[in-house]
């Protein structure tokens, strides 16, 4: 059952102790948040009028943001549309779930905790030592898909962030033969589902320092502890290595994924290279790169020019 929001006259327990909130840095912070949301939220078109959007909360700092964010613009959005958190307990060990619960309720938001002993299935099908992760994400998926159904809910968002978008294009690059990436929004697997991502704009930098200074009721996902997808892990530390030593690089390879040129890669199901011929219009001709602006040289040839009929000495 969903539970219906209770008056937000108090903050959880947690929150008192948070940072300074009503610091200017803190205040833009949170504008460039939620102006990143409301930007990705209107390329896209994630939510319209009349919209039952479904937050995807794990207690973890990317989901908090989210909620947070999507609350702030439906104050002042030109379209009205209902929020209804979602948690899925996985029954881990010492799991609290009263936090959340508690956490919702001191917003007023209404929400629904789903109780799904998915930890068993999967200490019971991973061994030990193996990574968790792939399929406690498919039986998660399943349970936020029957649940959306069971709300009436029109859009299921997920707290994927710019950085996830980036280390998933890489992971799949290096390791999966595939350019793909998350999209921004997306049609779930089983086709009765639009999934979005409205953080897709926001860095995982300045999420973490907004979380910090929120002081948000951080649950840690015990199923795996401090597990970490080795080749995630590889991504990530090159991408925050590119992003300390090349400044504007992760903006850069940001950019690009909204500026994808098919005539210049090399999938025949996206341009049509066996038809290829000289009267194809494309986006770019042969310029694979931007072209080189070289300085001019003075000239230093000497040209000579002779009459018909007369020879050079």
């Amino acid at each position: 059952m969903i539970t219906a929001p209770a008056p937000a006259d108090t903050l959880p327990p947690t929150a008192a102790s948070g940072g300074d909130r009503f610091s200017n840095t803190f205040l833009r912070l949170k504008k460039k948040l939620e102006r990143g949301v409301g930007e990705a939220i209107g390329d896209y078109n994630m939510i319209g009028d009349g919209d039952t959007v479904m937050v995807c909360v794990s207690g973890g700092k990317d989901s908090y943001t989210l909620l947070s964010c999507l609350l702030a613009l439906r104050e002042r959005a030109p379209v009205a549309f209902r929020i209804v958190a979602m948690n899925l307990d996985q029954k881990q060990p010492g799991f609290p779930d009263h936090v959340l619960p508690q956490y919702f309720e001191s917003l007023g938001v209404e929400y629904r905790i789903v109780t799904e002993d998915t930890y068993s299935i999967v200490k019971d099908k991973i061994p030990a030592g193996k990574t968790t992760c792939s399929l406690c994400s498919r039986l998660r998926r399943g349970i936020i898909y029957r649940t959306a159904k069971e709300i009436g809910a029109t859009r299921i968002a997920l707290g994927h962030h710019r950085d996830d978008m980036l280390e998933t294009l890489f992971l799949n690059m290096f390791f999966g033969g595939k350019i793909k990436a998350m999209p921004p929004k997306l049609v779930s697997d089983d086709g009765n589902h639009v999934v979005i991502r409205p953080l897709a704009y926001c860095t995982e930098a300045d999420i973490t320092r907004f979380a910090r200074t929120m002081d948000f009721p951080i649950i840690p996902c015990n199923l795996c502890g401090s597990q970490e997808n080795a080749q995630r892990k590889l991504i990530k530390n090159m991408l925050q290595a590119w992003a300390r030593d090349y400044p504007g690089r992760i903006e850069s390879l940001a950019t690009s994924l909204k500026n994808v040129v098919p005539s210049h890669l090399a999938d025949a199901r996206l341009f049509d290279f066996i038809g290829l011929t000289q009267q194809t219009v494309v986006e770019e001709g042969d310029t694979a790169f931007d072209p080189l602006e070289l300085p001019a040289a003075p000239r230093t040839e000497t040209v000579h020019l002779l009459r018909a009929g007369a020879r050079e000495d």
